[in-house]
Protein backbone atom coordinates (compact mmCIF):
# COMPACT_ATOMS: atom_id res chain seq x y z
CA UNK A 1 0.00 0.00 0.00
CA UNK A 2 1.13 3.59 -0.91
CA UNK A 3 0.16 6.77 0.97
CA UNK A 4 -0.38 10.37 -0.18
CA UNK A 5 -1.46 13.75 1.61
CA UNK A 6 -3.84 15.96 0.09
CA UNK A 7 -4.99 19.37 1.13
CA UNK A 8 -7.85 20.50 0.28
CA UNK A 9 -8.75 23.82 0.55
CA UNK A 10 -12.29 25.59 0.15
CA UNK A 11 -13.81 28.80 0.06
CA UNK A 12 -15.85 27.53 3.18
CA UNK A 13 -14.35 24.83 4.95
CA UNK A 14 -10.81 22.62 4.25
CA UNK A 15 -9.72 18.98 4.54
CA UNK A 16 -6.70 16.67 4.73
CA UNK A 17 -7.32 13.86 3.15
CA UNK A 18 -5.37 10.72 3.98
CA UNK A 19 -5.13 8.47 0.07
CA UNK A 20 -4.40 4.88 0.33
CA UNK A 21 -3.64 3.30 -2.98
CA UNK A 22 -4.35 -0.89 -2.85
CA UNK A 23 -4.23 -2.39 -6.28
CA UNK A 24 -6.43 -0.29 -8.68
CA UNK A 25 -8.96 1.28 -5.25
CA UNK A 26 -7.79 4.81 -3.96
CA UNK A 27 -9.21 4.90 0.04
CA UNK A 28 -9.89 7.96 1.26
CA UNK A 29 -9.62 9.16 4.66
CA UNK A 30 -10.37 12.36 6.26
CA UNK A 31 -7.95 13.03 9.03
CA UNK A 32 -8.29 16.87 9.66
CA UNK A 33 -11.61 19.11 9.01
CA UNK A 34 -11.20 22.61 9.46
CA UNK A 35 -13.12 26.06 8.74
CA UNK A 36 -11.21 28.11 6.28
CA UNK A 37 -10.71 31.01 8.23
CA UNK A 38 -11.64 35.16 6.89
CA UNK A 39 -10.64 37.61 8.57
CA UNK A 40 -12.75 40.52 8.50
CA UNK A 41 -10.90 43.92 8.67
CA UNK A 42 -12.72 46.90 8.69
CA UNK A 43 -14.89 46.77 4.95
CA UNK A 44 -12.37 43.90 3.29
CA UNK A 45 -11.91 40.88 3.92
CA UNK A 46 -8.81 38.55 4.27
CA UNK A 47 -8.06 34.93 4.24
CA UNK A 48 -5.84 34.07 7.46
CA UNK A 49 -2.84 32.74 6.55
CA UNK A 50 -1.14 31.94 9.65
CA UNK A 51 -4.16 30.28 10.53
CA UNK A 52 -4.17 27.75 7.39
CA UNK A 53 -0.41 27.19 7.81
CA UNK A 54 -0.83 25.48 11.60
CA UNK A 55 -4.29 23.65 10.35
CA UNK A 56 -1.78 22.34 7.07
CA UNK A 57 0.91 21.41 9.70
CA UNK A 58 -1.70 19.61 12.21
CA UNK A 59 -2.81 17.66 9.09
CA UNK A 60 0.58 16.53 7.96
CA UNK A 61 1.46 15.89 11.97
CA UNK A 62 -1.95 13.50 11.79
CA UNK A 63 -1.01 12.11 8.41
CA UNK A 64 2.67 11.12 9.65
CA UNK A 65 1.15 9.26 13.04
CA UNK A 66 -1.07 7.30 10.79
CA UNK A 67 1.27 6.90 7.64
CA UNK A 68 4.56 7.36 8.67
CA UNK A 69 5.86 6.12 5.64
CA UNK A 70 4.07 8.71 3.66
CA UNK A 71 5.39 9.30 0.13
CA UNK A 72 3.63 13.12 -1.12
CA UNK A 73 1.57 15.66 -0.33
CA UNK A 74 -0.10 18.42 -2.38
CA UNK A 75 -2.24 21.46 -1.87
CA UNK A 76 -4.98 22.96 -4.38
CA UNK A 77 -7.68 25.47 -3.44
CA UNK A 78 -9.92 27.78 -4.92
CA UNK A 79 -8.37 30.26 -7.95
CA UNK A 80 -7.92 34.13 -8.40
CA UNK A 81 -6.60 35.23 -4.81
CA UNK A 82 -3.01 35.72 -4.33
CA UNK A 83 -0.63 35.98 -1.57
CA UNK A 84 2.32 39.10 -2.65
CA UNK A 85 5.66 37.85 -0.97
CA UNK A 86 8.99 40.24 -0.48
CA UNK A 87 12.86 39.31 -1.42
CA UNK A 88 12.64 36.72 1.78
CA UNK A 89 9.66 34.82 0.80
CA UNK A 90 7.27 36.35 3.26
CA UNK A 91 4.09 37.71 2.71
CA UNK A 92 3.17 41.31 2.72
CA UNK A 93 -0.08 41.40 3.68
CA UNK A 94 -2.46 38.50 4.16
CA UNK A 95 -4.31 37.88 0.25
CA UNK A 96 -7.57 39.41 -0.12
CA UNK A 97 -10.64 37.28 -0.51
CA UNK A 98 -12.65 37.13 -4.03
CA UNK A 99 -15.87 38.48 -2.31
CA UNK A 100 -13.53 41.82 -1.00
CA UNK A 101 -15.41 44.89 -2.75
CA UNK A 102 -11.93 46.80 -3.58
CA UNK A 103 -12.48 45.40 -7.06
CA UNK A 104 -15.81 46.99 -7.92
CA UNK A 105 -15.85 48.75 -11.41
CA UNK A 106 -11.78 47.44 -11.84
CA UNK A 107 -12.96 45.67 -14.82
CA UNK A 108 -14.87 48.04 -16.51
CA UNK A 109 -11.89 50.48 -15.93
CA UNK A 110 -9.78 47.64 -17.44
CA UNK A 111 -11.35 47.96 -20.78
CA UNK A 112 -10.38 51.69 -21.26
CA UNK A 113 -6.92 50.22 -21.73
CA UNK A 114 -7.50 47.31 -23.18
CA UNK A 115 -10.79 46.23 -24.91
CA UNK A 116 -12.81 42.73 -23.51
CA UNK A 117 -12.68 41.39 -26.83
CA UNK A 118 -8.64 41.48 -27.19
CA UNK A 119 -8.28 40.23 -22.98
CA UNK A 120 -10.84 37.13 -24.30
CA UNK A 121 -8.06 36.52 -27.17
CA UNK A 122 -5.04 36.44 -24.91
CA UNK A 123 -6.35 34.26 -22.43
CA UNK A 124 -9.64 32.53 -23.17
CA UNK A 125 -10.71 33.47 -19.08
CA UNK A 126 -14.35 34.43 -18.50
CA UNK A 127 -14.82 38.13 -17.39
CA UNK A 128 -15.48 38.44 -13.14
CA UNK A 129 -15.02 41.03 -11.45
CA UNK A 130 -12.96 39.35 -8.83
CA UNK A 131 -10.36 37.79 -11.76
CA UNK A 132 -6.27 38.32 -10.48
CA UNK A 133 -5.75 40.64 -13.26
CA UNK A 134 -8.66 43.21 -11.65
CA UNK A 135 -7.01 42.07 -8.38
CA UNK A 136 -3.33 43.53 -9.39
CA UNK A 137 -5.19 46.62 -10.84
CA UNK A 138 -6.60 47.36 -7.74
CA UNK A 139 -3.37 46.91 -6.05
CA UNK A 140 -1.60 48.99 -8.40
CA UNK A 141 -4.11 52.05 -8.41
CA UNK A 142 -4.67 51.44 -4.49
CA UNK A 143 -1.18 50.14 -2.75
CA UNK A 144 1.64 51.11 -5.68
CA UNK A 145 4.26 50.69 -2.72
CA UNK A 146 3.37 46.99 -1.92
CA UNK A 147 3.33 46.36 -5.50
CA UNK A 148 6.77 47.67 -6.28
CA UNK A 149 7.74 45.37 -2.98
CA UNK A 150 6.57 42.47 -4.17
CA UNK A 151 9.07 39.70 -5.54
CA UNK A 152 6.49 36.86 -5.64
CA UNK A 153 3.06 36.84 -6.46
CA UNK A 154 1.98 33.17 -5.40
CA UNK A 155 -2.15 31.75 -5.70
CA UNK A 156 -3.26 30.34 -2.00
CA UNK A 157 -2.31 26.61 -3.17
CA UNK A 158 1.20 27.21 -4.80
CA UNK A 159 1.95 29.32 -1.81
CA UNK A 160 1.27 26.76 0.23
CA UNK A 161 3.38 24.23 -1.70
CA UNK A 162 6.16 26.84 -1.57
CA UNK A 163 5.85 26.61 2.07
CA UNK A 164 6.47 23.28 2.13
CA UNK A 165 9.15 22.62 -0.63
CA UNK A 166 10.58 26.22 -0.74
CA UNK A 167 10.02 25.91 -4.44
CA UNK A 168 8.58 29.31 -5.75
CA UNK A 169 6.24 28.34 -8.88
CA UNK A 170 3.13 28.58 -10.24
CA UNK A 171 0.89 25.23 -11.55
CA UNK A 172 -1.03 25.53 -14.38
CA UNK A 173 -4.01 25.06 -13.70
CA UNK A 174 -3.73 27.76 -10.94
CA UNK A 175 -2.03 29.92 -13.25
CA UNK A 176 -4.89 29.81 -15.91
CA UNK A 177 -7.67 31.23 -13.51
CA UNK A 178 -5.45 34.87 -13.41
CA UNK A 179 -6.62 36.21 -16.50
CA UNK A 180 -2.64 36.66 -16.78
CA UNK A 181 -1.90 33.45 -18.74
CA UNK A 182 -1.78 33.10 -22.50
CA UNK A 183 -4.36 30.44 -23.61
CA UNK A 184 -2.17 29.07 -26.23
CA UNK A 185 0.68 29.00 -24.72
CA UNK A 186 -0.34 28.26 -21.26
CA UNK A 187 2.87 30.56 -20.17
CA UNK A 188 2.46 34.22 -18.82
CA UNK A 189 0.30 36.80 -21.17
CA UNK A 190 3.27 39.43 -21.33
CA UNK A 191 1.94 41.23 -23.60
CA UNK A 192 -1.38 41.89 -21.66
CA UNK A 193 0.53 42.69 -18.32
CA UNK A 194 2.78 45.55 -20.27
CA UNK A 195 -0.33 46.61 -21.81
CA UNK A 196 -1.27 47.16 -18.41
CA UNK A 197 1.82 48.33 -16.67
CA UNK A 198 2.31 45.54 -14.96
CA UNK A 199 5.48 43.98 -14.29
CA UNK A 200 5.78 39.93 -15.58
CA UNK A 201 8.73 39.72 -13.14
CA UNK A 202 7.26 38.61 -9.74
CA UNK A 203 5.51 35.67 -11.64
CA UNK A 204 6.99 32.29 -11.03
CA UNK A 205 7.66 30.29 -13.91
CA UNK A 206 4.91 27.98 -14.53
CA UNK A 207 4.99 24.36 -14.16
CA UNK A 208 2.71 21.38 -15.94
CA UNK A 209 0.37 19.28 -13.36
CA UNK A 210 1.88 16.36 -11.50
CA UNK A 211 5.45 18.42 -11.30
CA UNK A 212 7.43 17.22 -8.06
CA UNK A 213 8.60 20.14 -6.42
CA UNK A 214 10.85 19.18 -3.40
CA UNK A 215 11.01 17.09 -0.66
CA UNK A 216 8.59 18.62 2.20
CA UNK A 217 10.93 20.86 4.46
CA UNK A 218 9.31 19.46 8.11
CA UNK A 219 9.29 16.00 6.87
CA UNK A 220 12.37 15.11 4.11
CA UNK A 221 10.77 11.83 3.21
CA UNK A 222 7.87 13.23 1.67
CA UNK A 223 7.59 14.95 -2.00
CA UNK A 224 5.79 18.20 -2.43
CA UNK A 225 4.04 17.58 -6.00
CA UNK A 226 1.63 20.63 -7.54
CA UNK A 227 -0.86 18.17 -8.84
CA UNK A 228 -3.59 20.38 -10.45
CA UNK A 229 -3.19 23.66 -7.72
CA UNK A 230 -6.89 24.74 -8.69
CA UNK A 231 -9.39 22.07 -7.10
CA UNK A 232 -11.57 21.99 -9.79
CA UNK A 233 -8.67 21.37 -11.90
CA UNK A 234 -8.30 18.38 -9.18
CA UNK A 235 -11.51 17.24 -9.18
CA UNK A 236 -12.35 17.00 -13.13
CA UNK A 237 -8.78 15.12 -13.30
CA UNK A 238 -10.56 12.37 -11.27
CA UNK A 239 -14.22 12.21 -13.32
CA UNK A 240 -15.04 8.76 -13.35
CA UNK A 241 -16.02 8.82 -17.32
CA UNK A 242 -16.60 5.91 -19.34
CA UNK A 243 -18.39 7.45 -22.16
CA UNK A 244 -16.91 8.76 -25.63
CA UNK A 245 -15.57 12.22 -25.85
CA UNK A 246 -17.84 14.67 -26.68
CA UNK A 247 -20.75 13.08 -24.99
CA UNK A 248 -20.17 13.77 -21.39
CA UNK A 249 -20.11 16.98 -19.36
CA UNK A 250 -19.57 18.26 -16.08
CA UNK A 251 -20.63 19.79 -13.35
CA UNK A 252 -18.62 20.83 -9.82
CA UNK A 253 -21.05 21.60 -7.49
CA UNK A 254 -19.62 23.22 -4.17
CA UNK A 255 -19.58 26.68 -2.95
CA UNK A 256 -19.37 27.43 -6.82
CA UNK A 257 -20.99 25.40 -10.03
CA UNK A 258 -18.85 24.74 -12.78
CA UNK A 259 -19.95 23.47 -15.71
CA UNK A 260 -18.34 22.03 -18.85
CA UNK A 261 -16.52 19.75 -21.29
CA UNK A 262 -12.82 18.99 -21.82
CA UNK A 263 -11.65 20.31 -25.20
CA UNK A 264 -7.88 20.26 -26.61
CA UNK A 265 -7.88 23.67 -28.43
CA UNK A 266 -9.69 26.63 -27.16
CA UNK A 267 -13.25 27.95 -28.52
CA UNK A 268 -12.40 31.61 -28.52
CA UNK A 269 -15.28 33.03 -30.51
CA UNK A 270 -17.62 36.04 -30.13
CA UNK A 271 -20.28 33.53 -28.71
CA UNK A 272 -18.08 32.19 -26.45
CA UNK A 273 -17.00 35.78 -24.65
CA UNK A 274 -20.69 36.73 -24.19
CA UNK A 275 -22.05 33.79 -23.14
CA UNK A 276 -19.44 33.69 -20.45
CA UNK A 277 -17.48 30.22 -20.64
CA UNK A 278 -13.51 30.28 -19.59
CA UNK A 279 -11.00 28.11 -20.61
CA UNK A 280 -9.33 26.80 -17.75
CA UNK A 281 -5.97 24.62 -17.93
CA UNK A 282 -6.28 20.96 -16.66
CA UNK A 283 -4.31 18.07 -16.47
CA UNK A 284 -1.94 16.49 -19.36
CA UNK A 285 -2.29 19.12 -21.37
CA UNK A 286 -6.17 19.33 -21.75
CA UNK A 287 -8.75 22.32 -21.41
CA UNK A 288 -11.50 22.84 -19.33
CA UNK A 289 -14.35 24.62 -21.30
CA UNK A 290 -16.63 25.75 -18.44
CA UNK A 291 -18.84 28.45 -16.84
CA UNK A 292 -19.07 29.99 -13.61
CA UNK A 293 -21.94 29.40 -11.70
CA UNK A 294 -23.11 29.96 -8.40
CA UNK A 295 -23.46 26.58 -6.47
CA UNK A 296 -24.56 26.28 -3.19
CA UNK A 297 -22.84 29.44 -1.85
CA UNK A 298 -26.48 31.17 -1.26
CA UNK A 299 -27.54 28.08 0.90
CA UNK A 300 -24.83 27.92 2.88
CA UNK A 301 -25.21 31.86 3.91
CA UNK A 302 -28.34 31.24 4.59
CA UNK A 303 -27.48 28.21 6.33
CA UNK A 304 -25.14 30.23 8.75
CA UNK A 305 -27.69 32.69 9.56
CA UNK A 306 -29.79 30.30 10.58
CA UNK A 307 -27.46 28.99 12.76
CA UNK A 308 -26.40 32.29 14.15
CA UNK A 309 -30.10 32.83 14.72
CA UNK A 310 -30.57 29.76 17.32
CA UNK A 311 -31.59 27.07 14.10
CA UNK A 312 -30.27 24.21 14.60
CA UNK A 313 -30.22 22.68 11.09
CA UNK A 314 -28.10 19.85 8.83
CA UNK A 315 -27.82 19.73 5.33
CA UNK A 316 -30.12 16.34 5.62
CA UNK A 317 -33.03 18.36 7.63
CA UNK A 318 -32.75 21.31 4.82
CA UNK A 319 -32.73 18.45 2.07
CA UNK A 320 -36.11 16.29 3.77
CA UNK A 321 -37.98 19.78 4.22
CA UNK A 322 -37.13 20.95 0.56
CA UNK A 323 -38.26 17.62 -0.51
CA UNK A 324 -41.46 17.52 1.06
CA UNK A 325 -42.87 21.46 -0.29
CA UNK A 326 -44.38 22.12 -3.14
CA UNK A 327 -42.78 23.89 -6.09
CA UNK A 328 -43.61 27.81 -5.88
CA UNK A 329 -42.87 27.86 -9.61
CA UNK A 330 -40.20 31.10 -9.53
CA UNK A 331 -36.65 30.80 -10.41
CA UNK A 332 -34.14 33.23 -8.96
CA UNK A 333 -30.89 34.44 -11.17
CA UNK A 334 -28.76 33.11 -8.61
CA UNK A 335 -25.44 35.06 -10.75
CA UNK A 336 -27.64 38.16 -9.70
CA UNK A 337 -24.18 40.46 -8.30
CA UNK A 338 -25.93 41.20 -4.91
CA UNK A 339 -26.34 37.27 -4.27
CA UNK A 340 -21.92 37.57 -4.15
CA UNK A 341 -21.69 39.01 -0.93
CA UNK A 342 -22.26 38.05 2.61
CA UNK A 343 -24.69 38.37 4.78
CA UNK A 344 -28.42 39.11 4.74
CA UNK A 345 -29.11 36.25 1.99
CA UNK A 346 -32.19 35.07 2.82
CA UNK A 347 -33.91 38.44 2.86
CA UNK A 348 -32.21 39.58 -0.33
CA UNK A 349 -33.43 36.28 -2.05
CA UNK A 350 -37.07 37.01 -0.93
CA UNK A 351 -36.66 40.56 -2.19
CA UNK A 352 -35.54 39.53 -5.27
CA UNK A 353 -38.93 37.29 -5.49
CA UNK A 354 -41.43 40.70 -4.63
CA UNK A 355 -39.22 42.63 -7.49
CA UNK A 356 -39.89 39.96 -10.36
CA UNK A 357 -43.14 39.62 -9.17
CA UNK A 358 -43.19 36.18 -8.56
CA UNK A 359 -44.53 34.08 -5.32
CA UNK A 360 -42.49 34.13 -2.31
CA UNK A 361 -42.09 31.33 -0.11
CA UNK A 362 -43.58 30.91 3.05
CA UNK A 363 -41.51 28.22 4.88
CA UNK A 364 -37.80 27.31 5.07
CA UNK A 365 -38.54 23.74 2.77
CA UNK A 366 -39.84 26.45 -0.07
CA UNK A 367 -37.12 28.67 0.22
CA UNK A 368 -34.89 25.94 -0.32
CA UNK A 369 -36.19 24.30 -3.15
CA UNK A 370 -36.20 27.56 -4.05
CA UNK A 371 -32.74 27.83 -4.43
CA UNK A 372 -31.99 24.24 -5.64
CA UNK A 373 -34.70 24.85 -8.64
CA UNK A 374 -32.53 27.47 -9.42
CA UNK A 375 -29.38 26.22 -9.02
CA UNK A 376 -30.74 23.52 -11.54
CA UNK A 377 -32.02 26.22 -14.12
CA UNK A 378 -28.64 27.53 -14.29
CA UNK A 379 -27.53 24.19 -14.89
CA UNK A 380 -30.06 23.83 -18.01
CA UNK A 381 -29.61 27.87 -19.46
CA UNK A 382 -25.23 26.73 -19.16
CA UNK A 383 -25.75 22.74 -21.08
CA UNK A 384 -27.73 24.35 -23.70
CA UNK A 385 -25.15 27.25 -24.48
CA UNK A 386 -22.60 24.92 -24.80
CA UNK A 387 -23.93 22.39 -26.98
CA UNK A 388 -24.85 25.80 -29.32
CA UNK A 389 -21.27 26.64 -29.43
CA UNK A 390 -19.45 22.94 -28.97
CA UNK A 391 -21.89 21.84 -31.73
CA UNK A 392 -21.99 18.35 -29.29
CA UNK A 393 -25.09 16.78 -27.63
CA UNK A 394 -24.43 15.41 -24.04
CA UNK A 395 -26.04 12.65 -22.93
CA UNK A 396 -24.50 12.02 -19.19
CA UNK A 397 -23.46 14.89 -16.92
CA UNK A 398 -21.08 14.01 -14.02
CA UNK A 399 -22.24 15.94 -11.32
CA UNK A 400 -19.06 15.31 -8.46
CA UNK A 401 -18.53 17.56 -4.99
CA UNK A 402 -20.55 18.42 -1.61
CA UNK A 403 -23.26 18.62 -4.27
CA UNK A 404 -23.78 15.39 -5.36
CA UNK A 405 -24.89 14.48 -2.16
CA UNK A 406 -27.40 16.62 -2.42
CA UNK A 407 -29.91 13.43 -4.30
CA UNK A 408 -32.96 16.63 -4.90
CA UNK A 409 -30.68 18.81 -6.80
CA UNK A 410 -29.42 15.80 -8.74
CA UNK A 411 -32.98 14.75 -9.46
CA UNK A 412 -33.84 18.28 -10.28
CA UNK A 413 -30.24 18.65 -12.66
CA UNK A 414 -31.85 15.36 -14.75
CA UNK A 415 -34.95 16.75 -14.82
CA UNK A 416 -33.73 20.49 -15.93
CA UNK A 417 -31.49 19.30 -18.80
CA UNK A 418 -32.79 16.18 -19.71
CA UNK A 419 -29.59 14.09 -19.58
CA UNK A 420 -28.60 11.14 -16.80
CA UNK A 421 -26.99 12.50 -13.94
CA UNK A 422 -24.17 10.74 -12.76
CA UNK A 423 -22.98 11.55 -9.26
CA UNK A 424 -20.35 10.93 -7.39
CA UNK A 425 -17.44 10.72 -6.35
CA UNK A 426 -18.23 13.23 -3.29
CA UNK A 427 -14.39 13.53 -2.66
CA UNK A 428 -13.78 14.64 -6.31
CA UNK A 429 -11.07 17.36 -5.54
CA UNK A 430 -9.08 14.91 -2.91
CA UNK A 431 -9.39 12.26 -5.18
CA UNK A 432 -8.28 13.80 -8.24
CA UNK A 433 -5.26 15.40 -5.98
CA UNK A 434 -4.27 12.12 -4.85
CA UNK A 435 -4.10 10.18 -7.72
CA UNK A 436 -2.39 12.82 -9.52
CA UNK A 437 0.03 12.03 -6.34
CA UNK A 438 -0.02 8.46 -7.47
CA UNK A 439 0.68 8.91 -10.73
CA UNK A 440 3.51 11.15 -10.18
CA UNK A 441 5.20 9.05 -8.48
CA UNK A 442 5.13 6.57 -10.35
CA UNK A 443 2.61 4.21 -8.15
CA UNK A 444 -0.42 3.67 -11.06
CA UNK A 445 -1.04 0.25 -11.93
CA UNK A 446 0.26 -0.43 -15.07
CA UNK A 447 -2.02 0.14 -17.80
CA UNK A 448 -4.41 2.08 -15.76
CA UNK A 449 -5.48 5.99 -16.35
CA UNK A 450 -6.33 8.13 -13.70
CA UNK A 451 -10.44 8.39 -14.22
CA UNK A 452 -10.46 4.39 -14.45
CA UNK A 453 -8.89 4.04 -10.84
CA UNK A 454 -11.00 6.93 -9.61
CA UNK A 455 -14.62 4.96 -11.37
CA UNK A 456 -13.38 1.98 -9.44
CA UNK A 457 -12.78 4.32 -6.08
CA UNK A 458 -15.71 5.80 -6.24
CA UNK A 459 -19.68 5.21 -5.05
CA UNK A 460 -21.99 6.58 -8.09
CA UNK A 461 -25.37 7.55 -8.01
CA UNK A 462 -27.09 7.38 -11.54
CA UNK A 463 -30.53 9.63 -12.39
CA UNK A 464 -33.09 9.86 -15.10
CA UNK A 465 -35.23 12.69 -15.86
CA UNK A 466 -38.04 12.20 -14.27
CA UNK A 467 -41.80 12.17 -15.43
CA UNK A 468 -42.71 15.34 -14.30
CA UNK A 469 -39.72 16.77 -16.14
CA UNK A 470 -41.78 18.78 -18.44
Amino acid sequence: MKQYLAFDLGASSSRAVLGTLKGDVMRLDEIHRFITPILEQGDHLFWDLGVLWNELQTGLQNALAVAPGLRSLSVDSWGVDYVPLDAEGEPLRAPYCYRDPRTDGMMERAFKTVPAQEIYAHTGIQFLSFNTLYQVLADAAGAPDLLQQTRHHLPIADYFNYRFSGHFVVEVSMASTTQLMDVHTQQWAKPLMHAFGLDPTPWPAIVPSGTRLGPVQQAPSVMTVATCSHDTGSAVAATPATQPPGTWAYISCGTWSLLGVERQAPLLNEEARTAGFTHEAGVDGTLRFLKNLTGLWTLQECTREWREQGASVDWETLEDEAHASTSIQAVINLEDSRFLARGGMEDRLRAYCREQGQPEPQTRGQLVRLILESIAASYRRALQHLEDLTGQRIETVHLFGGGSQNRLLCQLTADACQTTVVAGPVEATALGNLLIQARTMGDLPDGLTIREVAARSSQLQTYKPSDQSA
